[in-house]
């Protein structure tokens, strides 16, 4: 049995910008975390409102590729895969900010 994705949200950056967000930005972005932890990775890759796609503009500090995934109606996350746990980064309100 494939297990579910597992969360780090500890990246302070991630942190700052979520904490930042307005109740019902935060809400939207809480509602699809929930809904990723219930997934397998191959749902993850699968699921096509996710929009899961590598950025090849950028590379992770420890050399990880980074991918971009759909938060919400506005927002973009940017993200890396360390075995079952998908890190959260960035959040990015202007979808293009998450490539740059």
């Amino acid at each position: 049995m494939a297990t579910t994705v597992r969360l780090d949200l500890n990246n302070p950056v991630f942190q700052r910008q979520f904490f930042g967000l307005d109740k019902q930005e935060r809400n939207q972005v809480l509602n699809t975390l929930r809904k990723l932890s219930e997934l397998t990775w191959e749902q993850v890759y699968s699921v096509k409102g996710l929009r899961w796609e590598r950025i090849l503009t950028k590379i992770g500090p420890n050399n990880e590729n980074l991918y971009s995934l759909r938060i919400s109606h506005s927002f973009r996350a940017v993200a890396h895969r360390d075995g079952d746990w998908l890190c959260l980064d960035a959040v990015h309100p202007d979808h293009d900010s998450a490539y740059s």
